[in-house]
């Protein structure tokens, strides 16, 4: 059931595009922005995007409150930790291999998007999840609380319930040991940091760009009973593309979240899983509902962008996958959506774009000069119904898999141990590709073609692997981050 309702929305996004979602009234000089992020929440995990089985009621209001962008790409990550380098590159706007390394650490001529509403005249907050090194959050923050320094809480520590905490630091030191063990859910402290913050805008002369990122609905996924909803294993569906194993070697089939379930997957473990996935949703759904009502009764929602996003997406049986260490569609595509004043109300996009063009485009929305350091395009353009977006998306996955998405169709590329392993999708007819048709006479040109683009956009991102040289370029054996760091340092 939520398979046919997001392949239903799919096709009405791509034949309807973006309707002018940005009305005439001017926007406000220097409106507050808010910035809500989920932690492993794909595309389709949200009930008014076409997930009857999900209950998200708050993430419901804003989609019907602003624009969703319907084509939203992470660009991939050069490793298992996927959300460091997403992360990273929504800070930034940039784009994957210009950023440093695993963008555990961002210098500091990459100026990020709260350092630079901060230096225009911002107060900046900060709360929940930070992958991204504490420096770098000592430069965007001016204040914060709760704060997590990590990827995510540890099973041996009983996981959410127990987060290992930090208050905001002005030296940003931030010493391991005036670090707190807390005793709530992680959700909860992240909202009630922001909504502690929010109460004291009331009256405030500064705008504020507040970052709320939470650590949920990443695992460990044990949902709290006495908040959102609780699911069980025959409230939700077996998706339509499940498969017990992967049917090749892509390259990262028993990395860690790959190996938190066994193989083969079995149809009853993958319904537990996205029950838990859908509870912790659903969680994450209630304490946005808290911030919005904080946000409403400081009488400040009429004047804030509220972006609400997901890092990366998560398999959850789809493919035979339980992860997101790969480039199928339910790993790499994100929901976005942009409300506030001056935004039309319940529109959508279909327009492509990546996480790193949120930086241009809060930027534009906001009257500031983008940075010189960002390479994100802004989606303003898109939501004004002017320009239909980027030409192509390109996603990358450590040494091993590359893919091209153009118009209707999308190619999938995968070196490993020297093997090539194609697959074409017509993504508009077949989005939970599945029916490969590469290799095919019909699709030769096709995948030909793509496969050039491809190569292209590999060069001309600066990617390390080079798609027509044998093992990309390297050796058979898997490149360390040495390796990498000395070829695009």
């Amino acid at each position: 059931m939520e398979i046919k309702g997001i392949t239903a929305l799919l096709l009405l996004t791509l034949l309807a595009g973006c309707t002018s979602a940005v009305q005439e009234q001017p926007l406000p000089a220097k409106p507050n922005i808010l910035i809500l992020f989920t932690d492993d929440q794909r595309f389709n995990a949200v009930a008014e995007l076409g997930n009857s089985e999900i209950l998200t009621p708050n993430m419901d209001i804003l989609v019907r409150s602003g624009i969703t962008f319907t084509h939203t790409q992470i660009m991939g990550a050069l490793g298992g930790a996927v959300c460091m380098p997403s992360r990273g590159m929504l800070m930034t706007g940039k784009s994957l291999f210009q950023m440093h390394q695993d963008a555990s650490y961002i210098p500091p001529e990459d100026i990020m998007m709260p350092e630079h509403f901060r230096s225009n005249g911002y107060t900046t907050f900060g709360t929940g999840k930070w992958h991204n090194g504490r420096e770098a959050y000592h430069r965007c923050f001016s204040t914060g609380d709760n704060i997590f320094f990590g990827g995510m809480h540890s099973y041996e520590t009983n996981g959410h319930f127990r987060p290992f905490l930090n208050h905001f630091d002005e030296t940003g030191e931030y010493p391991e040991e005036k670090a707190f063990w807390g005793d709530k859910f992680s959700s909860i402290y992240y909202a009630d940091a922001a909504v502690d913050f929010l109460e004291k805008q009331d009256g405030a002369e500064a705008p504020f760009f507040a970052y709320v990122s939470f650590t949920s609905p990443h695992d460990p996924r044990t949902p709290p009973i006495e908040y959102g909803q609780n699911y069980t294993a025959d409230d939700v569906s077996l998706p339509e593309n499940f498969k017990p194993e992967h049917p090749f070697d892509n390259g990262e089939l028993r990395i860690r979240d790959e190996v938190l379930v066994p193989h083969p997957r079995t149809e009853d473990a993958v319904r537990g899983e996205i029950a838990s996935y859908y509870g912790m949703i659903s969680e994450v759904d209630y304490q946005i509902g808290r911030i919005l009502a904080a946000l409403k009764e400081t009488g400040n929602y009429e004047n804030t962008i509220i972006v609400f996003a997901g890092d990366n997406g998560l398999a959850l049986g789809q493919h035979g996958l339980l992860g997101k260490q790969n480039l199928y569609d339910h790993s790499i595509r994100v929901p976005l959506v942009i409300s506030g004043p001056g935004i039309t109300r319940n529109s959508r996009s279909g327009a492509y774009c990546y996480l790193l063009d949120v930086f241009p485009t809060l930027c534009d929305l906001a009257g500031l000069e983008t940075p010189a350091s960002v390479s994100g395009h802004s989606i303003l353009p898109s939501m004004r119904g002017e320009d239909p977006g980027r030409p192509h998306l390109f996603a990358a996955y450590a040494d091993l898999q590359r893919a091209i998405r153009k118009e209707e169709f999308k190619l999938i590329v995968y070196n490993v141990n020297g093997k090539i392993t194609e697959q074409l999708f017509n993504v508009s007819e077949d989005p939970l590709e599945l029916d490969n048709l590469a290799g095919g006479d019909l699709w030769k040109e096709k995948q030909a073609e793509l496969r050039e683009l491809l190569k292209n956009e590999m060069l001309s991102q600066g990617d390390f692997c080079e798609l027509g040289k044998k093992y990309w370029g390297h050796g058979p054996e898997r490149m360390s981050w040495e390796e990498r760091k000395a070829i695009n340092p």
